[in-house]
């Protein structure tokens, strides 16, 4: 059994499954209960499940659609989308998540993870950073589908959410979404050299090559997109996951 876990990352928007590049241009890729029934069959090791329309929206986490993940999925996931309170976050995980995924939060309640660290443990929190270069050639940190930005290093702001209690850190570099161009392996490697939580790679990975790259420079983790839902030039909707005897014979 492989000790490194590879986890498909599904955007929604409400009950749709779809697929963005670099936060933007979203491409519709059907229902994102068939997906989970789909990746059940596949024996996935995690799912990542990420409401891209809920903070900008000012929505509230789909708690529906989660439940009926739960009911369907096989395996562990995490859900990420419109968590602003503790409160929130102890309805998402009592609908059957294993974890949540904050993102914009981090930056507007400086004590919720502390504090839903200390309600849930810190295993269930995840602390999700979104990250761009900058005009001045240094990396930013971005928030609200990439939008807005925030004076912060991912560097500085991974060392805070670890200090706070965070469980993970799922790192995303938004240039490399859906471009299927190979992970920001400086960037990974930066901060798994100075935080001491598992991070989750996120962005860019063409294949399973690619996913083994993420984790030889300190990747706990990766976690993909278009990789696993997108296939052959014109990006054509198809769900995939490598077997268990190609990656053990990759990482081997």
């Amino acid at each position: 059994m492989l000790l490194n876990r590879i986890i498909p990352t599904l955007l929604v928007d409400g009950p749709a499954l779809v697929k963005t590049k670099q936060f933007k241009d979203w491409k519709y890729l059907g229902d994102v209960i068939n997906a989970i029934r789909i990746f059940n069959e596949k024996q996935v090791d995690e799912i990542i499940l990420l409401d891209i329309t809920a903070t900008p929206n000012c929505l509230e986490p789909r708690l529906s659609l989660i439940q009926d993940v739960a009911q369907e999925a096989f395996m562990p996931f995490c859900y990420g989308g419109g968590i602003q309170t503790v409160k929130q976050i102890g309805d998402i995980l009592s609908r059957g998540a294993e974890k949540v995924a904050i993102n914009s939060a981090l930056h507007e309640n400086n004590n919720l993870i502390s504090e839903a660290a200390s309600h849930f443990g810190s295993q269930s929190i995840v602390a999700s950073i979104d990250v761009k270069m900058m005009t001045n050639g240094k990396w930013g940190v971005f928030s609200h589908k990439g939008i807005k930005e925030r004076n912060i290093s991912p560097l500085d702001l991974a060392k805070r959410v670890e200090d706070m209690g965070a469980g993970e850190i799922l790192l995303s570099d938004i240039s490399r979404d859906g471009m299927k161009c190979g992970y920001n392996l400086e960037l990974i490697e930066t901060i798994s050299n100075h935080v001491g939580i598992p991070i989750i790679a996120c962005c860019g990975a063409s294949s399973p090559k690619d996913l083994k790259s993420a984790m030889d420079v300190g990747a706990s983790a990766v976690a993909a997109g278009a990789l696993f839902t997108l296939i052959g030039r014109l990006d054509a909707p198809l769900l995939s996951y490598p077997s268990v005897s190609e990656m053990e014979g990759l990482f081997s």
